[in-house]
């Protein structure tokens, strides 16, 4: 989820309107926009996406002033996407064909939002500020809240290796606010919980957080310098630090920036950016844009039954669109 910035007086209106009522399941036809496009940049687009793959608008009435709609995740067992609606302190609960309902109410105004290797859900909390586990009874796990003694900033994006290890990333809040640490930062926890690392506190916002298919390569977006960074992961699950390099700059004209990040299981990289979701190749070079008709993408998730929908998330909105490829898996394959 990105910074807030400035927010006109009509979108001000708009988000205020859609935070008191009620969701609202779209009619394709009706929501259609002139503006929606697949843009190719490159050949290799066309094994990965359609240009004439319609791009949907599922559902709206969520996000506002106290944060957007975010952290979708396809749920295979039951067939349906939970997604926070952060503004409402609410967890929301789409299943196609069937519409969207809330799914659990109050959640800590929770952001990222994926699952460990027991299927469990693990959630980024804001209210509370920290990173926590909801077991299969209904309690709850904290996994972090702190580090060297100081409570943790506004935990914003959390991923889960094959090997249980939980990262997540830590940007600082508003400059209001007095935050213990001080500085943003990406952290790993070990999979039995015992030992928190620092990885990186070099981020001015780091956001979105991806490995690549093997997890040699550990992405992670930089919201506010408008680019993804990648890493080499040692053996030992931090980052070689030499190894940091600008994957990719998804800066632009247009509004929106580098926010959730998602890779499917060939290595190709989605992430919003200026304009729209980008997708990129493992080098990252620029093969396409998903231009879905609004200027924030804050987060994306890959689902359905062949993990072929890519489905997205805007400040107040859900869309889906159909991909050729299919994403990597929730919960990750456990590494044997």
């Amino acid at each position: 989820m990105g910074s807030l910035s400035y927010i006109s007086r009509r979108r001000m209106l708009s988000i205020s309107a859609a935070a008191v009522g009620l969701v609202v399941v779209h009619d394709r036809r009706a929501s259609s926009q002139p503006t929606k496009r697949i843009e190719q940049y490159a050949p290799e687009l066309e094994s990965i996406i359609s240009t004439s793959e319609p791009i949907q608008e599922l559902a709206s009435g969520t996000g506002g002033t106290l944060g957007p709609t975010e952290g979708p995740l396809w749920w295979k067992e039951g067939g349906y996407l939970i997604y926070s609606d952060i503004h409402n302190n609410r967890r929301m609960k789409y299943v196609p064909g069937q519409g969207v309902s809330v799914a659990q109410e109050p959640v800590n105004r929770s952001n990222g939002l994926t699952r460990d290797l027991q299927g469990r859900l693990v959630a980024c909390e804001r209210t509370t500020r920290r990173v926590v586990r909801q077991e299969l009874d209904g309690s709850t796990t904290v996994i972090a809240n702190s580090f060297q003694g100081r409570q943790l900033n506004i935990p914003n994006d959390v991923i889960v290796k094959s090997d249980g290890a939980i990262y997540f990333s830590d940007p600082l809040g508003a400059v209001t606010e007095q935050w213990d640490l001080g500085y943003p930062g990406v952290y790993r926890v070990s999979s039995d919980l015992g030992i928190m690392t620092l990885l990186a506190n070099d981020f001015v916002f780091p956001n979105g957080l991806a490995f690549s298919p093997d997890e040699s390569v550990l992405y992670i977006t930089d919201f506010r310098r408008g680019i993804i960074r990648a890493f080499d992961v040692a053996p030992n699950g931090t980052l070689a630090k030499q190894t940091d390099r600008i994957f990719a700059d998804l800066r632009g004209s247009e509004p929106g920036g580098p926010d959730g990040m998602k890779v499917d299981t060939v290595g190709n990289v989605y992430c919003g950016g200026s304009g729209g979701i980008y997708i990129l190749d493992p080098k990252g070079k620029k093969l396409g844009r998903i231009a879905h008709g609004r200027p924030e993408t804050t987060n994306i998730a890959f689902g359905g039954d062949d993990w072929k929908t890519l489905y997205f998330t805007n400040w107040n909105y859900l869309g889906a669109v159909k991909v050729k490829i299919a994403g990597i898996p929730v919960p990750v394959a456990k590494k044997t």
